[in-house]
């Protein structure tokens, strides 16, 4: 399998090695949820049809326990601010155009203050529908309440006994795939420098680095819906235990990107420099070609630090060898910097683009390094009284900071 194109290999192992993922799981503990509360509602007797405490339960139920608690809380909320907001005005005033426009525009307002969110809407619905019998409009506005209370609690119960979700496997797999695209576009850009440069190309290729900013935000997502599926999750540990070595794996090839979009940048402006009719000749053939050498072991280097963030059995082993293809990297480095010296005083363009570029492979192989560190320790959530402590103690030293810099500077006037 190691050998197998980088995609292809991923693929594999996501569908043959799931790592706290069941196929279907989500899907049937909504169906559950559905269900259950449905018959609680009806076994009390909320109303002739209880399809509110279902309907309440498929939106409770969400990906992490954290959005599950969130949206039943919110939901809850949304409902009683619309029925009370209905009952209030419906016991004036019947079912009229004004009575209905004022009550959409309050339980909107209402809805605004207490910060909704995606269930907004829920409070001039739950209004409307009970404005819209206002014969009975309590006793609607009581079953309203009792199923939502019923779907809610149903929900979350669901989700939080039956294998309450973490996503730990899908951030692996998110940045061992930020990793793959990055190596490939390493292995492409060599394959390119071999081939020949031109303006086309390296226009072409700084538009590829640029696009690799939507696999680094996909990633980042995707693990911050891992450290978010370890709040309230009696499960959290496990998420908090390979967060800090995920966190550290992303950070380095984030880093790492932008090294690559300067390096590109570096290529294109030298590339640029020189006259048009010069432009495949802006780099030489020799030079082109250790560059492509030090690219292909960036792209080795990168692909291994993939093994290190996907937690596989070997980590220490890929540890090891990131470590010596980041050696062979900087010997390589070493070697084209040898052939790109320039005296800075006959042209001084070359030697700041040269510059660039080199400095870009430094980042990179600093940031790589980096991405493969060991963690120093797990995700520890700060409570509430340690943040506010840690804000004071900041607060403090940049005060003092600044009273010391008055003073230094009430001294310098006096002197």
């Amino acid at each position: 399998m190691a050998r197998l194109p980088t995609v292809v290999r991923r693929r594999l192992r996501g569908i043959l090695f799931r790592r706290g993922r069941t196929p279907g799981l989500r899907t049937a503990k909504t169906t559950l949820a559905a269900v259950l509360s449905f018959v609680v509602a009806d076994a009390l007797n909320t109303s002739a049809e209880p399809v509110l405490a279902p309907l309440t339960a498929l939106l409770v139920v969400q990906l992490t326990m954290y959005e599950t608690f969130q949206h039943g809380w919110e939901r809850i909320l949304s409902v009683l601010a619309g029925v009370l907001v209905a009952v209030g005005i419906g016991s004036l005033v019947g079912l009229t155009w004004w009575s209905l426009g004022t009550v959409v525009l309050l339980s909107i307002v209402v809805g605004r203050v207490l910060r909704l969110g995606p269930h907004l809407m829920e409070v001039p619905i739950s209004a409307m529908l009970v404005l819209a019998v206002s014969s009975n409009a309590e006793a609607l506005a009581v079953d309203r309440v009792y199923e939502t209370l019923i779907g809610t609690a149903v929900g979350v119960l669901v989700n939080l006994v039956i294998a309450p979700p973490l996503y730990v496997q899908p951030a692996e797999d998110a940045i061992a795939e930020l990793a793959d695209r990055i190596a490939g576009f390493l292995r492409a850009l060599a394959a390119q420098l071999r081939e020949g440069w031109s303006r086309h190309a390296a226009d072409h290729w700084l538009a590829e680095a640029r696009a690799l900013g939507a696999e680094v935000e996909r990633a980042d997502e995707t693990l911050a819906r891992a450290e978010q599926s370890a709040r309230l999750n009696p499960r959290g540990g496990v998420a908090r235990r390979v967060q800090p070595r995920l966190r550290l794996a992303l950070s380095g090839l984030e880093h790492a990107y932008v090294s690559l979009r300067s390096l590109c940048r570096a290529l294109l402006d030298r590339t640029y420099y020189v006259p048009a009719e010069e432009e495949s000749t802006a780099y030489g053939e020799e030079v082109r070609r250790v560059l492509a050498e030090v690219l292909d072991v960036a792209a080795e280097a990168v692909w291994e630090g993939g093994e290190v963030a996907a937690g596989t059995l070997q980590t220490e082993a890929a540890r090891r060898r990131v470590e010596r293809l980041l050696d062979e990297l900087l010997r390589r480095r070493d070697r084209l910097a040898s052939m790109l010296l320039v005296d800075p005083t006959v042209d001084p363009g070359a030697w700041e683009q040269y510059g660039a570029l080199l400095a870009a492979l430094d980042r990179f192989r600093v940031e790589v390094a980096a991405a493969v560190n060991p963690p120093e320790e797990e995700l520890r959530p700060l409570r509430a009284s340690e943040r506010q402590r840690q804000a004071v103690r900041r607060a403090m030293t940049e005060r003092v900071r600044r009273l010391g810099s008055r003073r230094r500077g009430r001294r310098r006037g006096e002197e």
